[in-house]
């Protein structure tokens, strides 16, 4: 992300991701956090307690990878560790919504996978890692997820929620959107009786390799 990009249009499209995802059942009052990479080494953060649906700017802690607060809004989320190791972990990416979605949450804790069933899931979210429960703020839940986004760029936290990387905000944001739907679909195929369906293998595999 451009280090010059306005903080002002970056925090008020992180403000209506917010909104958004409330409105979707994403997330609920201050279920979640949202972040957005400002330069090689710096990123802002909802701050703690923060309600996704009413952000303003002075809701946003301004941070550095190294863990400091450089402005903005002094006590960042308790959940800042989770967007700083993703940051750390992943150069290429610079935006991780973290919300607390529904399906995608009750069908990993009931031990089942979140299937990729369109062509929507299958090319936004592509694949799926997942992480134990850990606490909220831990060491372990940052890392743990940080590890899983190697390889993924939606990674669900047990019984806690999921995050969704991108390279830019709106592009996370969709691939939680898509997570969402692909778990409300696989929800729904189980009390269907339906075990297996997914996307076909052979499109999923051509659409990864055109």
């Amino acid at each position: 992300m451009n280090e010059n990009q306005d903080l002002d249009a970056i925090l008020a499209e992180l403000s209506d991701v917010g909104r958004s995802a409330v409105d979707r059942g994403l997330a609920l009052a201050s279920g979640g956090n949202l972040s957005a990479r400002l330069s090689a080494d710096t990123f802002v953060v909802t701050g703690s307690g923060t309600w996704l649906d009413r952000l303003t700017p002075s809701d946003f802690s301004i941070m550095s990878l190294a863990g400091d607060v450089r402005g903005g809004n002094p006590n960042p989320s308790s959940e800042w560790k989770l967007h700083q190791r993703s940051y750390q972990e992943r150069p290429d990416i610079n935006s991780v919504v973290h919300v607390h979605p529904q399906h995608a949450v009750l069908i990993d804790a009931l031990g089942y996978d979140v299937r990729l069933l369109t062509l929507d899931h299958a090319y936004y979210v592509r694949s799926i890692g997942t992480t134990p429960y850990y606490p909220n703020g831990s060491d372990e839940l940052a890392e743990s997820a940080a590890e899983q986004a190697r390889e993924h760029n939606c990674i669900i936290m047990g019984n806690h929620g999921c995050s969704a990387l991108g390279d830019t905000i709106s592009m996370a944001f969709r691939r939680a959107l898509n997570l969402e739907e692909a778990a409300t679909a696989t929800y729904r195929a189980l009390l269907l009786g339906d075990t297996t369906s997914a996307m076909p293998a052979e499109a999923f595999a051509a659409l990864h390799h055109a």
